[in-house]
């Protein structure tokens, strides 16, 4: 196949779905100027290489690129009919490339699922705040031009106020209760987006490589120069891992996808085993809890880990086979969870969300 308008050539092996991707690309930078794409691949932090290969269906994009792109064409030339539109197909079309791509398209599928749920909960908290804090204004303005019913013993405890005024008075600090609850929901979300960026960015720069996932026959996946991604690499001691499940099987395939990266893992099999091997908590970087367990499920076993003041900063990544929607995943978070994988794990996804954690574990500042 050979390059049309200056554009490299798609390549011929990807699937039906991936080039069609590919080509909707290459239709929007044929409205640009090359140094307008490359403006927009160097915004992202993607090099000529990167975009080469988005250009040739050899990989796929990041969504931040491929949005970026699109309002690059729309503001430099207007002839993108329907904007809001064409992101929706896009969107589509990058999904379904994704679907059929190499086994990491699931994991970056199951991460910006993760992803755009944090961005709807941050807007939603957000305007959650907004109108308790435009209540509150209003209310208070009532409050400070309503004066006691007692003029001259306002300070007085035995002289309480007009029940109306004391009314306002109770809406107000609830408006600004509810005001603070959503402005933390809303932090908490910023925080949860940006690990998952990171994490997207860690299964992402590995696409077009050829290492095979880690497991019990795979090596470690490489990174666009060929490099192992280093997930061990630092100094000190190897991070710890605690993984838990009650089922052998399942700590098997953790400790296989885990094992190579030089992490250094420890396994149990129950609430209360992990409870003791939390009894030194040194050096642990995250916990991988099962949720279905008999007895003590994970939620417990994570309440327990959170009144504990030596633990109850381990990041909690909740391992789930009861769903992933929106709903189990706020109950994950509202019981401690830093994260969640829904079962069966995806290889790609588990490894780039252990990799996350244990940046900011080694990047958190030590006591001396």
């Amino acid at each position: 196949m050979t390059a049309v308008d200056g554009l490299p050539p798609a390549a011929a092996e990807p699937g039906a779905e991936q080039r069609e991707f590919a080509e909707e690309l290459r239709a929007l930078c044929r409205g640009l100027d090359a140094p307008e794409v490359d403006g927009v691949a160097a915004r992202c932090g993607l090099g000529p290489d990167a975009l080469a290969d988005f250009l040739a269906a050899v990989r796929i994009p990041p969504w931040e690129f491929v949005e970026a792109l699109l309002d690059t064409r729309v503001a430099a030339r207007a002839d993108v009919p329907a904007p809001e539109c064409a992101r929706a197909r896009l969107r589509r079309s990058r999904m379904a490339a994704l679907r059929v791509a190499r086994p990491i398209g699931r994991a970056v599928c199951q991460l910006e699922g993760q992803l755009h749920a944090a961005e709807r909960e941050m807007q939603e908290a957000d305007e959650e705040a907004e109108q308790a804090e435009r209540a509150l204004s209003r209310d208070r303005r009532a409050l400070a031009g309503s004066p006691p019913a007692h003029p001259g013993h306002s300070d007085d405890p035995e002289q309480p106020d007009d029940p109306g005024r004391a009314a306002l008075a109770e809406r107000v600090a609830l408006l600004a209760e509810r005001s603070d609850r959503a402005r933390e929901q809303s932090a908490r979300a910023a925080a949860r987006h940006a690990l998952l960026r990171r994490q997207l960015a860690l299964v992402e720069r590995q696409q077009g490589t050829t290492a095979a996932p880690p497991g019990p026959t795979g090596g470690s996946p490489t990174d666009g120069d060929g490099h192992s991604d280093g997930d061990g690499d630092g100094d000190g001691p190897p991070p710890k891992i605690l993984l838990v499940d009650d089922r052998r099987e399942n700590l098997v395939v953790l400790e296989a996808l885990l094992g190579p990266h030089g992490h250094q893992l420890v396994s149990a099999t129950s609430g209360p085993d992990a409870l003791r091997a939390l009894m030194e908590p040194d050096g642990y970087a995250a916990i991988l809890l099962d949720v279905q367990m008999p007895g003590m499920d994970g939620y417990e076993t994570a309440a327990h880990i959170r009144s504990r003041a030596r633990t109850r900063d381990i990041p909690i990544v909740f391992v789930t086979a009861i769903g992933s929607g929106p709903d189990h995943a706020m109950r994950a978070y509202a019981a401690g969870g830093a994260d969640f994988i829904p079962k069966p794990v995806d290889p790609w996804a588990v490894r780039a969300k252990v990799a996350s954690f244990v940046e900011l574990h080694r990047a958190r500042p030590t006591d001396s």
